[in-house]
């Protein structure tokens, strides 16, 4: 099974967050919650308070398959401004990793170069800050180690396409009917 590290930053999305994690784990796959700020409860956009797994300095993501970055504002904001955290990132995707991001978190992946020649998703009016990628009309699109999604309403959709990548499509189906899901 494939582990996936899940980045919160204060002023996330909970519901991009903890969606994919929900399905993820249905899945069987390991999933860590880890905390940018340096503290274990992370407060998202609209005052959920979430406990993460692990803090961002005590991990080294050596172990992970899937790096997923949630939106929200100004979550994503604080992402794409955590050093350790793009470090991270650029050296995850330098080493093919898949990286995953929905909302406005894949700005953050346009701006350190990912989605050059890609296809991609974001949230409406964000498109511009997808730097170099071939922008998509679809709540969710993979594109070589690249996943996105547009927002909130694609969570499902995007949770469900990370499970197709890593278990194929009868897992996928699987979980759709499992969480009898319409989509």
């Amino acid at each position: 099974m494939a582990k996936i590290y899940v980045f919160l930053a204060d002023g996330c999305e909970e519901v991009e967050a903890m969606t994919p994690v929900d399905i993820l784990r249905r899945a069987g796959h390991t999933v860590c919650t880890v905390s940018i700020t340096g503290k274990e409860i992370v407060t998202g956009a609209n005052g959920i308070r979430l406990a993460a797994d692990e803090l961002l300095e005590n991990i080294d993501g050596k172990d992970g398959d899937v790096f997923l970055l949630p939106g929200g504002m100004p979550g994503t904001l604080h992402l794409g401004q955590c050093e350790a955290l793009t470090s991270m990132l650029k050296e995850k995707y330098q080493e093919g990793r898949r990286i995953a991001a929905i909302c406005a978190a894949p700005t953050v992946l346009g701006e350190l170069g990912f989605l050059q020649g890609r296809k991609a998703v974001c949230y409406p009016g964000m498109e511009d800050k997808l730097t170099g990628a071939d922008v998509q009309n679809v709540p969710t699109v993979s594109d070589g180690n690249i996943t996105t999604a547009k927002g909130v309403g694609a969570a499902i959709d995007f949770g469900l396409e990370l499970v197709r990548l890593l278990d194929g499509q009868d897992k996928a189906l699987e979980i759709k009917e499992q969480i009898v899901y319409a989509g």
